[in-house]
């Protein structure tokens, strides 16, 4: 099969870029990103991701960052749908998982509901990275029999609405993407609602990037850990007494691994 068979003209493929390291993308993502002739990206693609799209590519930026959309969700809706009935060989990469906080079920809807053929190519979500970077587990036998994963990302003027009291159930890993504005708020609502103040908490910022750093404490102290965090770093919390992990040697030639 030649590179360019694997997207007929006028489908898209909703591909996982994984956490930013390319290294880390499926063999499949990449054949994918190289049979493509129109590329709509994150911007939380990683650069070494981006570096893989052949220069005769058309590229496009649809990234949103802190509040500063580039591209509204429905113009991205509509920019794939004009593509794709142009015949294009449509890419839309997103960062991690499509399906993870990607916004992917909105493209598919839209696509589908013009008759626009449609596939997703699954990523590595920035957990189960940021969990590896940590010598961690998501789940543990006996402590952590559950994971869960929420998004801290509002609009603007938003309240944090999420069930506190599930939550901050014990016997579980909580993931929380998009975390670093509400992690003094987070921090406080667990413990209100019973999680043990002494619970185990990894800040994962830029995850499976060089500038990777990996932050270690106690629920308690959360608000205080992200507290040099750039508002531009994309940053995951990881809570629960699975991401303890076992005790890492920094390698700053690598990532930054701080114990609070």
């Amino acid at each position: 099969m030649q590179p360019n068979e694997m997207i007929a003209p006028g489908e898209v493929w909703l591909v996982g870029a994984g956490p930013g390291d390319p290294d880390l993308l499926t063999r499949k993502a990449e054949k994918l990103i190289a049979a493509a002739d129109i590329v709509f990206y994150d911007a939380l693609v990683g650069p070494g991701v981006l570096d893989l799209i052949p220069q005769d590519v058309e590229r496009v930026s649809v990234g949103k960052r802190s509040g500063r959309h580039s591209k509204q969700q429905g113009s991205i809706n509509d920019l794939l749908l004009v593509a794709a009935q142009a015949g294009r060989r449509v890419v839309r990469l997103k960062g991690g998982d499509p399906s993870v906080f990607g916004r992917s079920a909105e493209e598919m809807a839209h696509l589908g509901a013009a008759g626009v053929r449609f596939h997703i190519c699954p990523g590595i979500t920035t957990a189960s990275a940021a969990a590896a970077s940590g010598s961690a587990s998501l789940t543990l036998r006996g402590v952590a029999r559950g994971l869960t994963l929420v998004t801290a990302h509002l609009k603007a003027g938003e309240p944090l609405k999420l069930d506190w009291e599930a939550l901050a159930r014990p016997g579980g890993t909580l993931g929380i993407y998009m975390g670093r504005a509400a992690a003094g708020e987070i921090g406080r609502s667990l413990i209100a609602a019973g999680r043990n103040p002494e619970t185990p908490v990894m800040v994962a910022v830029n995850v499976s990037l060089p500038s990777e750093r990996l932050i270690r404490g106690k629920l308690s102290a959360l608000a205080f850990l992200v507290q040099t965090i750039s508002d531009d770093d994309p940053t995951l919390l990881l809570i629960g007494e699975a991401v303890a992990g076992t005790p890492v040697v920094a390698d700053m030639a690598v990532g930054e691994v701080l114990a609070v």
